[in-house]
């Protein structure tokens, strides 16, 4: 490992920033039958978890009973037989993500009191207690843009010195930069910080020579470092960044629960000049918020982590919360990719809570700009997923930790099987031309149930955006909300598909050891594709468009023109990527407000930061 000088400076011992000589009270001991935290009575949330869970198996067994309604007229095939079980991969996403959306509006709008009901513990977040816990605030590098990073960790930085609580919060730049230029470039700008700083507040910078473990091995050399002299730690990825008052308060809400492991809000897009990164996150904005809020209040003190931009308690993390080398050999073999849903449920395993406090503000991070670098992204999460095939044994884990290590698996295994389904059109299009009594009004009742389903979490943040006092003022007007959201509908059926098939392919080359994912720097700004870039890496997708048109257009044309909504994004691909590539496009978007954020419209201070220091 390689260190700059000031990393020299001995760990201090004690801390005693301006405010000391405070006491706090300690929490009270949680009641008997009661989460760890003391949050929640346990048989609450166990008829909670049995509610959700009688819904989506009486909600999935009515589908499952009328699609075999319709696969089964004239007779079972076995094209039907495959649909059918593809149908009971690929379904569940949707339908647990339709209820979610459902439970989530009802407590945004439905009762008076449903942020307390899914987060007792935020009201702790508002309380002017003083702060009096030692935090370190991570940042990981791997081959990033230093210049950008450097800024976004400054001006959190200030942000934080401005709440008067600075003094409780030191900074580490942990970084695994294997190219020497960049490696450079980092260590003069760390040593710059650090004499700026002066003694004003600690900051390391740390390089090692190598990446194992990737981030988590990152993280987890720093916890068995330095964590001893914190109690907690705000890991932060190379786009991300936080107010300084969103940082208080989640420290608040962990000060006020010691049985807190984790805990993190909701982490939103940051206005971007990529029309891809514009349309994405105005999508993901809307559907995110009813969803997680849904989720949280059944899921409960078994949540999820991001693996960054949340508050982690470091001696349980530390202590309980290492991960395993997988046997085998890569891809799917090694140390663990998607570290962050594996450490949640090992957080839980050792007794703290993983909590989410589902509303906005204060945290945001970057999306990639073009579709390829989403993908490329979203490819290695789905390896990262996979990889919990061999997790699934781990001992002491809880049914619901169980339970979110299979639904991570789930969430890429379905993908494969939308592309069966939908590969098998032609093939159900020639099958069934000849049965007379072929249920039609009820396969396309089914199909546009299952639309609506699909796009539920979106259509109930879009509703809650509406129905809210101001709501659609923050984003431009009523005006231009409703035609961002009509934007984001189709963008999101076009990038559905892409997304699937590629996943599919991928998954494909897994099985005969072909697939491999690095750990590199990513794109952050808005760039143009090339037309050979874009059809180098979505050729496929054209292939399989003329295939699927081709048949269809002679078999069947209105099942051709049924399907558009899932099947254009193939043959669509490749201009898709380019169009929403253009920084022409994404400037334009941005003059005219369309698929804007409230940031966009109104930057807090941090972000006004940001674009100044950028700029300087």
């Amino acid at each position: 490992m390689t260190e700059t000088a000031m990393n020299e400076r001995p760990a201090p011992t004690t801390f005693q920033p301006a405010a000391q000589g405070l006491t706090i009270a300690p929490a009270p001991l949680p009641a008997a039958g009661s989460t760890p935290a003391g949050l929640q009575d346990r048989a609450v949330l166990s008829r909670r978890r049995w509610l959700v869970l009688g819904l989506n198996l009486a909600t999935l067994a009515a589908l499952l009973y009328g699609l075999a309604q319709v696969l089964g007229a004239g007779g079972w095939t076995v094209a039907d037989s495959a649909i059918l079980v593809a149908f009971l991969f690929g379904a569940p996403w949707t339908v647990l993500g339709f209820w979610n959306a459902v439970l989530g509006f009802w407590l945004l709008h439905g009762v008076k009191d449903g942020l307390e009901r899914v987060a007792p513990f935020a009201a702790a977040g508002d309380l002017p207690t003083p702060i009096a816990v030692r935090t370190a605030i991570l940042m990981t590098l791997r081959n990033e843009d230093p210049a950008r990073a450097f800024a976004r960790l400054h001006v959190v930085k200030k942000s934080l010195n401005a709440t008067g609580e600075g003094g409780w919060y030191d900074y580490f730049v942990l970084s695994d930069t294997n190219d020497p230029e960049v490696a450079a470039a980092e260590e003069r700008l760390a040593a710059a910080w650090q004499a700026e700083a002066g003694e004003d507040c600690r900051i390391i910078y740390r390089r090692r020579s190598d990446n194992a473990g990737f981030k988590a091995g990152n993280v987890r050399d720093f916890c068995e470092r330095w964590g001893a002299d914190y109690e907690l730690m705000l890991p932060l990825d190379a786009d991300s960044v936080m107010s300084g008052e969103a940082i208080v308060k989640l420290t608040r809400m962990m000060q006020a629960y010691p049985k807190l492991g984790i805990l993190q809000s909701l982490v939103v897009g940051m206005p971007s000049q990529s029309a891809f990164a514009r349309v994405f996150q105005f999508g993901m904005r809307q559907g995110m918020r009813p969803y997680t809020m849904g989720s949280a209040w059944w899921i409960g003190d078994c949540g999820p982590f991001w693996g960054h931009n949340a508050m982690v308690r470091i001696a349980p993390f530390r202590d309980g919360c290492h991960l395993p080398v997988l046997p085998g050999r890569a891809p799917l073999g090694g140390a663990v990719m998607s570290h962050d849903q594996v450490e949640a449920t090992l957080m839980r395993r050792a007794g703290y809570e993983v909590r989410v406090l589902p509303v906005e503000g204060g945290s945001w991070e970057e999306n990639p700009p073009t579709m390829l670098d989403f993908a490329k992204r979203d490819l290695r999460w789905c390896l990262g997923n996979l990889q919990y095939l061999k997790l699934m044994d781990i001992p002491g884990l809880l049914p619901m930790s169980r339970f979110q290590l299979f639904w991570a698996i789930l969430m890429f295994l379905g993908l494969p099987a939308w592309t069966l389904m939908i590969a098998l059109l032609p093939l159900k299009a020639i099958e069934d031309r000849g049965i007379a009594d072929y249920p039609a009004g009820l396969a396309a009742g089914l199909y546009l149930l299952f639309l609506a389903m699909y796009l539920s979490p979106k259509l109930a943040g879009f509703a809650d955006i509406l129905l809210s006092r101001g709501g659609a003022g923050a984003y431009g007007g009523r005006l231009r909300f409703v035609a961002s959201a009509a934007i984001e509908l189709v963008f999101a059926f076009l990038q559905g598909a892409v997304l699937s098939f590629r996943t599919t392919l991928f998954m494909i080359g897994l099985l005969f050891g072909r697939s491999r994912i690095g750990w590199g720097g990513q794109a952050r700004d808005a760039h143009a594709l090339s037309l050979a870039t874009a059809f180098s890496g979505l050729w496929p997708h054209l292939l399989f468009a003329l295939y699927l048109f081709g048949t269809l257009a002679v078999l069947s044309p209105s099942l051709l023109i049924w399907s558009l909504p899932l099947t254009a994004g193939y043959l669509l691909a490749i201009p898709f990527a380019m169009a929403t590539a253009l920084p022409s496009l994404g400037a334009w978007f941005a003059r005219q407000g369309l698929c804007g954020i409230p940031e966009d419209f109104d930057p807090p201070p941090v972000l006004q930061a940001i674009r100044a220091e950028t700029r300087s």
